[in-house]
Order: C-alpha cells, then sequence, then structure tokens
C-alpha cells in the first residue's frame, strides 16, 4: 500500500504570509499548520506532483562548536537509494523527511504526530551519540525549485556537546562534520534548503 504523506493546503500557507527562503517565526506558522483540521493525508506519488499542497518536513541540522570556536555542520551526500531522486548526488546538511499515516497511529498516546514523525526520521538515518540541545530555529520555503514547491521545511538545530553523528542509512554518503568557513564561499554543491539553511544561521557570523 503506497506512503500516505501528511500534507497542508498551499492556500493556508499563502494566508499565514508567503515568504521565499528562510523564516524564523517558527511558532506563528506551526500552531496553525500543524493544527489537526489543517492537516491531510494523500498518496506520496500524488503530494509529489501537486503544488496545491505543501509536504510538511521536519529539517534538522546537526552543529558542535569545537574548542577553537569554529562551528562545524554534519554533512552527507544523497545516494541514490535515498527517497527523493530530485536531490541524488547533491550535498546537504539536514537530515528529515515526510510525515505519514504511520506516524499519527504512533503517536495516539502523546498526541504528537509532528514530533513522533521527526524523531523516526532521526532513527532511519543517523546515530546520534552526544548530548545535545534542540532549538527549532525557522522554516524553508523554496518555489524556485521543483521539489521545493511541493514542501515546505521546519528546522531544527542540534546544538552537539561532541561531533559525534554517524550515518545510519547506505545512501547517505561521504558524511562528517565541516567547518561553516568552508561550506559558505561556494554553495553551489549543496541542496536548495541547505544553501538556505547555511547562509540564514551562519552567513553573517562567519561573512
Amino acid at each position: 500500500m503506497e506512503e500516505q504523506v501528511l500534507v497542508v493546503p498551499t492556500t493556508l500557507f499563502r494566508e499565514i504570509g508567503y515568504f521565499q527562503g528562510f523564516c524564523r517565526d517558527v511558532e506563528r506558522y506551526r500552531r496553525i499548520l500543524l493544527a489537526p483540521e489543517n492537516v491531510l493525508f494523500q498518496p506520496r506519488s500524488e503530494a509529489e506532483k501537486n503544488p496545491n499542497f505543501k509536504q510538511l518536513i521536519p529539517y534538522m541540522i546537526f552543529c558542535h562548536t569545537g574548542s577553537d570556536g569554529a562551528v562545524r555542520l554534519f554533512q552527507y551526500v544523497r545516494g541514490k537509494g535515498m527517497g527523493e531522486r530530485r536531490l541524488h548526488s547533491k550535498r546537504s546538511v539536514g537530515v528529515g523527511g515526510h510525515l505519514s499515516l504511520d506516524d499519527r497511529k504512533e503517536s495516539l498516546q502523546n498526541h504528537d504526530l509532528y514530533r513522533e514523525g521527526m524523531l523516526r526520521e532521526l532513527r532511519e538515518e543517523i546515530v546520534l551519540n552526544s548530548e545535545f540541545t534542540e532549538h527549532c530555529v525557522g522554516l524553508i520555503n523554496d518555489d524556485e525549485t521543483e521539489v521545493g514547491q511541493v514542501h515546505l521545511g521546519i528546522v531544527h538545530r542540534f546544538d552537539l556537546a561532541e561531533p559525534k553523528v554517524i550515518s545510519n542509512e547506505p545512501d547517505l554518503i561521504e558524511s562528517g562534520f565541516v567547518p561553516v568557513s568552508e561550506m559558505l564561499p561556494d554553495l553551489s554543491a549543496f541542496e536548495s534548503w541547505s544553501a538556505i539553511c547555511i547562509k540564514a544561521l551562519y552567513g553573517e557570523k562567519n561573512s
């Protein structure tokens, strides 16, 4: 049976306040977009082609600040076995994926479908062996790409005590921590969401 993924009407996103790129006003959007009366589930094959709906995607970034003060981000390359073929071979700093109908079933006890889906994605894609603090820091919308037209990202930054993240996914390759200062001069190899996040969260501090 085809995966049923969580979507919200694009018209609702525009009513709250349209933006292109990065937005820091997280709670205003999350409160409305994740309200039970506003979410729907669609077959993934339909959702990927219909810009009248946005798939909500938790997008997790893992950050470590070393003793030298340098900020390093966990990054990887998307192999051909990863779900979104339009992003294959792109470099990324974001870990995450779709919220599904199965997440709603799993979240019945704690009534937090979004959280359940985000933690499932984390467990599936990486092994995190460090203490951390987590902050929901923004949203990403990129209507300038085919992928972006049908997705809306909710960005979570994990500040790690130690740079200990390893891939738990065979097609999450060439992974490791890289200084932000080495990423900023040329972001052309990164998927658009990663480039948007790096510039928004670290561009002014490291330029």
